[in-house]
């Protein structure tokens, strides 16, 4: 049974539920004193707690899809796959899988679009990290094979995982329908997560002596999906998306690097690098990388090239809502700004999916084939 299938949380929940009341029944065959008595006190409370903690955190794992697999929870998922020889792989990217849309002939990539399942190697950072590719049905369409498409780079939070975005915030099935129903334009998705070292979160950053972040997703990155799809090599052809982690990644990198991406779209983003544990130290006292890092400073310094950003936040419920009002007041024309800002939602799934749609048409309309 899978880490995240339903029959292990009604099993917990039931492990859970059943702990319980064995240890009301039997609290009273153990009051004495005797050190048996103590130990099945003490083994039961534990039992019992581990249980309900278990069926909490399986619950919260089936909702975020923090982790996909008990490898993955136990860190032993460190393959990336066998290569499979797909006639779309290159140099950098490497198809280890392929996937069908579910919808009604999705095994026809020109009716359902197909999910590629990928390992990206970056040239110069020499990092290389799995990810899933969407294609839309117009790519593999007759009338469009000489066309070129936009795309977007879409990171999740960290810790994360890349399947998230399909599975969880359902990037792939919510592009189809709102192409088909003419919403926005066909666009090519990469989806990856911003962990390129795990376990550690490098925030984004080329770290002194450490992981090159930035390079690999602001230069490897889209080197890899223009020379390997139907991508054009202007700032217009290319977008960049994330929530939490990835949102931040994304309106920095764009700040960064506007000779690369059009528009970015930072959803529940934060502003200021994390400095945590699971970050360690980023910056080794280079003041200059520190600064750079603050997306606040990087956009009030930036000068301004025609660069699209979109962020949100909620009135209630997200810790970002003073920052985001302050990163529209930075933005200076002729870059733009817009905004989602619900009346409540938190920092979690729920609220991604409903700011998702509106941003894929957003950002379809920032992009050119």
């Amino acid at each position: 049974m899978g880490l995240t299938s339903n029959a292990v949380l009604v099993l917990a929940i039931i492990a859970g539920v059943a702990l319980f009341a064995v240890t009301v029944w039997l609290w009273p065959k153990l009051s004495g004193r005797t050190w048996r008595s103590v130990l099945g006190r003490v083994g039961l409370l534990l039992a019992t707690q581990l249980a309900l903690f278990s069926a909490v955190g399986l619950a919260a794992n089936k909702s975020f899809l923090f982790y996909g697999s008990w490898a993955d929870l136990f860190g032993q998922q460190t393959s990336i796959g066998k290569v499979v020889d797909h006639s779309m792989s290159s140099k950098d990217i490497k198809v280890l899988d392929k996937q069908k849309l579910d919808v009604p002939g999705g095994g026809q990539p020109q009716v359902g679009g197909q999910i590629l399942k990928v390992a990206i190697t970056g040239e110069k950072s020499k990092i290389t990290s799995p990810g899933y590719v969407w294609l839309p049905p117009e790519y593999f369409q007759p009338q469009h094979k000489d066309k070129n498409f936009p795309a977007s780079i879409v990171l999740t939070g960290y810790p994360g995982t890349a399947e998230n975005l399909i599975k969880g915030l359902n990037y792939p099935m919510t592009a189809f329908k709102q192409a088909k129903q003419g919403k926005m334009k066909p666009m090519i998705l990469v989806m990856l997560r911003p962990t390129i070292a795990p376990p550690r979160d490098t925030e984004c950053v080329d770290i002194p002596g450490g992981p090159q972040t930035e390079t690999f997703f602001a230069q490897d990155l889209p080197q890899a999906i223009q020379g390997t799809f139907r991508v054009g090599k202007k700032p217009q052809n290319m977008g960049f998306i994330g929530n939490s982690t990835g949102g931040y990644c994304a309106l920095k990198i764009a700040a960064h690097h506007p000779q690369t991406f059009g528009a970015a779209a930072g959803l529940s983003a934060y502003y200021k690098a994390a400095d945590d544990p699971t970050t360690g130290d980023l910056f080794h006292g280079d003041e200059k990388l520190k600064k750079a890092a603050d997306v606040l400073w990087s956009v009030e310094n930036k000068k301004p090239t025609g660069t699209s950003f979109l962020v949100t936040t909620s009135e209630k419920g997200e810790d970002n809502l003073n920052d985001t009002k302050k990163f529209i007041k930075l933005v200076k024309g002729p870059d733009r700004v817009s905004s989602i800002i619900l009346d409540s939602g938190g920092h979690n799934f729920n609220t991604w999916r409903r700011e998702i749609p509106p941003m894929l048409v957003w950002m379809s309309s920032r992009m050119q084939a």
